[in-house]
């Protein structure tokens, strides 16, 4: 089972990468471009995994290691499998 987890900064938290982003696509033209976020997305490959296990294991994993709770939230989909 795949499994694709994005983690991004809490709407709370300031994100100057995104606004460097934001800045360069206005410079680009791309005036409608209103608001930029950054983030990161992992993809986790789990060996014959049961929905409920997966259920219990993803949020886990992305709170202990993948995502900072104080500043950051994550989301998560089964993509395969």
């Amino acid at each position: 089972m795949k499994v694709r987890i994005l983690v991004s900064l809490k709407p709370s938290v300031l994100d100057p990468q995104g606004q460097a982003v934001k800045n360069a696509l206005h410079t680009l033209g791309y005036q409608t471009v209103k608001d930029v976020r950054q983030g990161k997305v992992f993809e986790i490959e789990l060996d014959n995994t049961v929905r409920q296990t997966v259920d219990k294991l993803i949020p886990e994993i992305a709170d202990k290691v993948l995502a900072n709770p104080i500043i950051e939230k994550f989301t998560w989909e089964i993509i395969e499998g």
